[in-house]
């Protein structure tokens, strides 16, 4: 038996989300079908290093299963992109060692979310930027971010809605730059919550317009109370950038 990674991208849109889901189409089911249908039938069940929700969209993901099958890493690339939709595209595959987990052995995830910070809205990239019309204060966001780096317990940056226990995340990098594409709002951490990403770059942008204070988002760490934070932004300017493993 062989156990095969993939990076994959995806282009989130038209999926509800990257998990397996009844009636639904999602970036799982989809390559699940394509693996099954070269196995002759047989289910092939794929891990990812984690969840993207609906509209999400992905550089890096990074996912594995297991085959019988002895081939190549270039064979499995061009097999699985002759049948994938255009949405799913596998970047790399490599034969790993069998205790290799996409999942358990993330070491730190890296995601970007793009903001279009202009007064007029880019209708050709509409669905990978969140449009934000809206002057900001690029230095107090990122004054107010600095509060976030290091390791805290992120309840308060969390979904309301989620039965995870320990909230205790690290953030090792967060920065926020102005790009072609817009606003980046890139975080690297050991790990992230349920819309941890999306209620930190919503509150950063109620910051960024003055409608809460730079301290604001400190009190909201330590409050660990979702009420704190500020608003979830949409799913369609986030980026799953990159997944590092220790090899």
């Amino acid at each position: 038996m062989n156990r095969i990674k993939c990076i994959i991208a995806y282009e989130g849109t038209l999926f509800n989300g990257y998990q397996v889901q009844p009636n639904q189409r999602t970036v799982q089911t989809d390559i699940e079908k394509v693996l099954t249908r070269m196995h002759k039938g047989m289910p092939i069940r794929i891990h990812a290093s984690g969840r993207t929700d609906t509209g999400v969209h992905a550089v890096g993901q990074v996912i594995h299963f297991d085959s019988e099958y002895n081939l190549e890493p270039d064979q499995w690339k061009k097999a699985l992109n002759a049948q994938l939709p255009k949405d799913i595209y596998i970047k790399s595959v490599t034969i790993v060692d069998p205790t290799f987990h996409s999942r358990f052995d993330v070491v730190q995830k890296e995601y970007r979310y793009v903001i279009w910070n202009e007064t007029e809205e880019n209708i050709f990239s509409r669905n990978q930027h969140y449009f934000f019309p809206y002057e900001l204060d690029f230095g107090k966001m990122q004054e107010a971010l600095q509060y976030l780096i290091g390791t805290h317990d992120f309840s308060s940056f969390c979904a309301s809605n989620t039965d995870i226990q320990d909230k205790v995340r690290t953030i090792y990098e967060g920065t926020i730059t102005k790009e072609e594409q817009g606003i980046v709002i890139k975080l690297v951490g050991n790990g992230f919550l349920y819309n941890m990403v999306r209620i930190i770059v919503g509150t950063l942008l109620e910051v960024g317009q003055g409608k809460r204070d730079v301290l604001s988002v400190k009190i909201a760490l330590e409050a660990r109370d979702r009420s704190f934070a500020g608003k979830t932004s949409p799913p369609q300017g986030l980026f799953l950038w990159k997944v590092d493993y220790n090899n």
